[in-house]
């Protein structure tokens, strides 16, 4: 149960891996790893399921995805981690609530290593730093299992969120670490994540592959036989 594959996408494309995460949750079975991806994505504004388009205020050229997650309006692109925890909540006996808080947890603690006090705000899932939004969550669970996942403003060009209502809410400031003053790679903060992560889900035997150079038609047809 406690087994989890990670994978590391690199730069990607929406799409793909929107497609690619669902149709791994469709295939799975109860003895499929879980797994975990890693990544940036090209410039996307992705809009929930209960998403409201008057939250999209100047989209402009950034192309705009209606997707199956909750919340509203995002903005992913490269220099923001992304992480797609892949699990199967009813085998690890996970609450979609518990499972929520646990991605916030990881988190913070992840955020407490650079002496950065993040907190919760009630009824507005993500993280903070006083004000100011550090990462945003969406998820989705479908037969027991949960797709989509975290985004994590590292270092990234944070001016189209000006473009949206991050999250729904007019006015909410976003923030990253390279604005608190620490230079990280998207993938040097997944090395330092990830950890984290895993200890707040209780996963102690761990594969990890790098995928950066193969398609996702080829890893689709690998992974859920």
């Amino acid at each position: 149960m406690n087994k989890v594959l990670i994978r590391q996408f690199g730069l990607r494309g929406y799409p793909g891996v929107y497609k690619a995460m669902a149709e791994f949750t469709s295939r799975r079975d109860p003895g499929t790893a879980d797994e975990i991806w890693c990544l940036e994505h090209e410039p996307v504004f992705t809009l929930g399921l209960a998403g409201r388009t008057e939250h999209l205020l100047d989209p402009g050229n950034i192309p705009v995805h209606k997707v199956d997650r909750g919340g509203q309006v995002t903005y992913h692109g490269p220099g923001q981690l992304v992480v797609y925890p892949l699990f199967d909540l009813k085998r690890r006996g996970i609450s979609i609530r518990r499972f929520v808080n646990l991605l916030e947890q990881s988190v913070i603690e992840f955020l407490a290593a650079f002496d950065l006090e993040a907190v919760r705000r009630k009824g507005m899932p993500g993280v903070y730093l006083a004000d100011s939004k550090i990462a945003a969550l969406g998820v989705r669970v479908r037969r027991g299992c949960c797709y989509h996942g975290l985004a994590l403003n590292v270092n990234m060009d944070l001016s189209p969120f000006k473009r949206i209502n991050p999250c729904g809410y007019p006015g909410l400031e976003v923030t990253q670490l390279a604005d608190r003053g620490f230079s990280l790679s998207a993938d040097d903060a997944a090395e330092q994540f990830l950890p984290c992560l895993l200890e707040q889900f209780g996963c102690d035997e761990v594969e990890t592959y790098d995928e950066r150079n193969i398609s996702f038609p080829e890893i689709m047809a690998a992974s859920v036989k």
